[in-house]
């Protein structure tokens, strides 16, 4: 492979000649080849709009050649439409704060300006600090990429699940007529209708939305200009005044500039928060899955109050089996999440002074967990909540069959009565209602209007 030399401070390496990264790239890729995985597109195509956004500013006021901005601004837009994607290079997870991945871009950037400019890579006519870094810091550019990234990823999620809470009203509403026993610590306790407990469930993933919605309120804020340690060093007045405004307009997103840079530039707690509304929501959805193979369970010996939707073949031995897979892959979801959720907060509390030096695991799971999320709930709305059938016959046989609903007698003959005759109805394997009429307790027709089930919902 040809090669050509490129120096930094640390030393010389041998850079592949046509390679757009250089040699602090190549130094990243050398150091940090940790999980396997590049970095997230969205978050390089965030970095790159960064630095088209400060190059059209630092060209309009004179802080770089006008002719080197354009050439930046062009590289930028051919790296928007996916041009170049293989020269990003380095890892999800670095040192450095993620000085490697924002150098990836800038060497990136500079080199394809340098052959717009009539130069060869490596030769620099566009330098990656100078010229296409003018202004910033990896202090400023990763976590705010970093934002605008979790703003892409989640533009998808609550789409998601909007659309999932909508799947399971629709079915609260299907079901809103069929009667079940409802369970406290998987026991009987009182009727419940069907629909009731999946109007339940989407109200809580309602209440994620918004809990989702409102965490990500503080993505919109952004520390460039800050640079280094949010003093502003090397950055000129008219950059930091307008950088944001200027990205606002290239991202279409409503951005605003910390009104304490150096604190939106030591502390990350925006990305907990965001994190810790993923998990609560996980919590959510796992909980409801639990119920979905519960209720689906059987479907002869179990619970067998609901059918799901049988997908694929449940054993490579026992012949006929379904299994509940869409709710058991939505729980492993929900256990990758918390467990991401654990990470960045360990990661995030870890910042020391004025910096957090963790970020890149951080936007690692953070990520992780926004994508996986998202297509959970997408495969638990198609796969799974739109096919979900109740078997009412059965739900309501085992209505009648439980001692359950002696708890309507208690205003009646009262709490000591009412457990004797549940306890008695139990022993003889009969229903509640037969042992009353049996024992003439409560006039018949009153004993209906307590006994039905439906009144008790």
């Amino acid at each position: 492979m040809r090669t050509r030399k490129e120096n930094d401070s640390v030393g010389t390496l041998e850079v592949p000649l046509n390679a757009y990264y250089g040699v602090q790239t190549l130094r990243g890729f050398e150091n940090f080849q940790i999980s396997g995985n590049k970095m997230n597109p969205y978050f390089l195509q965030n970095i790159t709009l960064i630095k088209k956004a400060a190059a059209k500013i630092n060209g309009q006021y004179g802080y770089i050649p006008k002719d080197i901005a354009d050439a930046i601004i062009t590289a930028c837009e051919e790296i928007a439409e996916g041009k170049w994607s293989d020269e990003f290079i380095t890892d999800a997870i670095q040192g450095g704060a993620g000085t490697t991945v924002n150098m990836n871009v800038n060497e990136v950037i500079a080199n394809r300006a340098t052959v717009l400019l009539g130069g060869k890579k490596g030769q620099y006519l566009c330098h990656p600090n100078d010229h296409v870094n003018h202004a910033q810091s990896t202090n400023d550019v990763i976590p705010s990429a970093g934002k605008l990234t979790v703003l892409n990823l989640a533009d998808k999620l609550l789409s998601n699940l909007e659309q999932l809470a909508d799947s399971l009203e629709n079915k609260a509403k299907e079901f809103d007529g069929i009667i079940k026993m409802g369970r406290t610590q998987l026991e009987d306790a009182v009727p419940i209708r069907l629909g009731q407990e999946f109007h339940a469930y989407a109200s809580a993933l309602r209440r994620d939305l918004k809990r989702i919605s409102n965490s990500l309120h503080e993505m919109h804020v952004l520390n460039m200009g800050g640079t280094a340690i949010g003093t502003c060093v090397n950055a000129e007045k008219e950059y930091v005044d307008s950088i944001v405004q200027v990205l606002a307009e290239e991202s279409g997103r409503a951005l605003q500039k910390a009104d304490d840079l150096i604190d939106a530039t030591q502390n990350i707690d925006c990305f907990v928060a965001v994190s810790g509304s993923l998990k609560a929501c996980a919590v959510n959805l796992s909980k409801m899955c639990n119920d979905l193979r519960l209720m689906s369970s059987g479907p002869k010996t179990g619970f067998g109050e609901i059918t799901l939707p049988a997908k694929q073949n449940g054993s490579s031995i026992m012949p006929g089996k379904v299994n509940p897979v869409i709710p058991e892959v939505v729980t492993q979801v929900a256990f990758l999440v918390i467990g991401n959720d654990v990470t960045i907060t360990l990661a995030a509390e870890a910042g020391q002074l004025e910096l957090n030096a963790f970020e890149p695991v951080i936007f690692y799971k953070l990520f992780e967990s926004l994508t996986c999320l998202t297509n959970a709930m997408h495969t638990l709305r198609v796969n799974c909540i739109d096919g979900i059938v109740a078997n009412a016959k059965h739900c309501e046989d085992l209505v009648y069959r439980s001692v359950g609903l002696v708890t309507a007698l208690c205003p009646y003959l009262g709490y000591k009565k009412s457990a004797e005759l549940a306890k008695e109805a139990l022993a003889k394997d009969i229903g509640i209602k037969d042992l009353i009429l049996e024992y003439k307790l409560i006039d018949p027709e009153l004993l209906d209007k307590i006994l039905d089930p439906y009144s008790m919902t």
